[in-house]
């Protein structure tokens, strides 16, 4: 099994645990325009099929890093083609470090928001709407039509997550219900 870091039964504990076993992977577009976040959704795609292969061998957030932090420059360089090829020259940054993310569901798992390492993608000015997924495990290739987490995918959240973090990444999910409505009812209560 892979190395994790014990902590005492505090969710808090928890969420920082799951988050130390992450690595997330953000787009960030140039601008809002129609057609800047139709490229970002292009530069996303294509990077996901590039490091799809690489990713799917690593065992470890470590394995992972490795292969991310030793590949910033085939992903500038991939990214910048399919810019090219869409008619754009913007400019592209590729960086592995940390940042705030807010929650992200996938099927039956709701990731917490924190502080994440995550491989960041910025387009030209960086100044429109993001994209992000979990990129380790590799939950940015499961089927987000459906947001399906397939078994192979989470086998891999067991190998890397205790049974406590996996128990926690699903019953949140009905902590954020409770909010949403309570939050639905608030705004009709305030007509906002």
């Amino acid at each position: 099994m892979g190395f994790t870091k014990p902590y005492i039964g505090n969710e808090r504990d928890a969420m920082s645990h799951i988050a130390d076993n992450i690595i997330r992977f953000h787009v960030i577009a140039n601008s809002d325009t129609i057609e800047d976040q139709e490229l970002k959704l292009k530069v996303k795609e294509g990077l996901v099929k590039e490091l799809a292969p690489h990713l799917s061998i690593a065992t470890s957030i470590t394995e992972a890093r490795d292969i991310l932090s030793s590949n910033l420059n085939r992903i500038e360089e991939v990214a910048k083609d399919i810019i090219n090829q869409n008619g754009y020259d913007y400019s592209v940054k590729a960086n592995l470090g940390f940042k705030h993310f807010p929650i992200k569901v996938y099927g039956d798992y709701t990731f917490p928001s924190g502080v994440y390492e995550a491989l960041s993608i910025s387009i030209g000015e960086g100044e429109g709407k993001n994209w992000w997924c979990v990129m380790f495990p590799p939950l940015c290739f499961v089927d987000e039509t459906y947001c399906i987490v397939n078994e192979e995918t989470e086998e891999k959240l067991k190998y890397v997550l205790t049974e406590e973090d996996l128990d926690l990444l699903k019953t949140n999910k009905d902590n954020i219900k409770i909010k949403f409505k309570l939050w639905e009812e608030i705004k009709e209560l305030f007509n906002l």
